[in-house]
């Protein structure tokens, strides 16, 4: 059943960016499919253009029962759009990082990710509609203790970039988007996580790791808290689904500009040294004395 207006699905639409997204294209003449976990926030989505789809990226069922809903709804015109925006961050010290925990933090940002995108596809080259991917600056400039999710952003990066290249024949265009200090309600989630994390430490690297890792992330949540609101994404995203010739890849939000040159430009030695300073890191060497062997 068409309903005239190009249609887009939006992952991750609970909260944050994918919320201020859904809303952002509903306000400018877009249906939008919002992709939730539960029943709680697909009730508080359902408004006249957001129709919300209980879709984890992790959970085959659910992303094929999305695409049928979603081609029951679209017919012959097809999807002018899809964001990927599904994802969870994990922050930990790799010395110490659980392995499923790693295994998570890729099936959900990674594989879960491409499960969309390849269910969604049909759709989208019927319409020769757009993919925007929502990736990080971490993949040009990452954090101690973020090297889960900065990986995967990295991982999710080099997979759009060959997406990109691997559509432009069937006319549908993929961006890359990377935003920079955001203030969502992840914010919290990461903060309560960082505590439950040296909980789970053993005791005697405990001592190693836990000043040094609890000061990084309150320092990093810090900043991201007075980063800009998701609104400031969502806007980017809705330019890169209407302008003519989209960028392959576009910044968003406070500093993304100054981060992703830094990263670009700047020495690794001086980047690290950088990080130090800001973070208020321990020196190279310093801690030779500390812990076991």
């Amino acid at each position: 059943m068409e309903c005239g207006k190009p249609h887009v699905v939006v992952t991750g639409a609970s909260t944050g960016i994918g919320r201020a997204t859904a809303e952002r294209l509903a306000g400018s003449g877009w249906h939008v499919f919002a992709g939730v976990r539960r029943e709680a926030d697909a009730a508080r989505l359902a408004a006249g253009a957001i129709t919300p789809l209980i879709l984890d990226v992790t959970r085959e069922d659910q992303v094929k029962a999305a695409v049928v809903a979603v081609e029951q709804h679209v017919g012959p015109a097809g999807l002018a759009g899809l964001v990927d925006n599904a994802g969870i961050g994990v922050t930990w010290p790799l010395e110490l990082l659980p392995l499923e925990a790693l295994r998570q933090q890729f099936e959900v940002n990674v594989v879960g990710q491409v499960a969309v995108t390849q269910g969604f596809l049909p759709l989208l080259r019927r319409a020769r509609g757009r993919i925007v991917v929502i990736g990080s600056i971490g993949d040009r400039m990452n954090l101690p203790f973020g090297g889960p999710l900065g990986a995967s952003k990295s991982a999710l990066g080099a997979l759009t970039e060959s997406l990109r290249q691997e559509l432009a024949p069937f006319g549908v265009r993929v961006v890359l988007l990377a935003p920079a200090s955001i203030h969502t309600e992840a914010v919290d989630k990461v903060e309560q996580g960082a505590h439950q994390a040296v909980a789970s430490f053993p005791p005697d690297l405990r001592d190693l790791y836990a000043d040094t890792y609890l000061g990084m992330v309150a320092r990093a949540l810090a900043r991201e808290r007075a980063g800009s609101p998701p609104d400031v994404v969502a806007a980017v995203v809705a330019k890169a689904l209407s302008a003519r010739r989209p960028r392959a890849r576009y910044l968003a939000g406070k500093d993304a500009r100054l981060l992703a040159t830094i990263g670009r430009w700047l020495p690794i030695r001086a980047q690290d040294a950088l990080r130090r300073r800001i973070f208020h890191l321990p020196a190279p060497g310093s801690l030779t004395q500390r812990g076991p062997s």
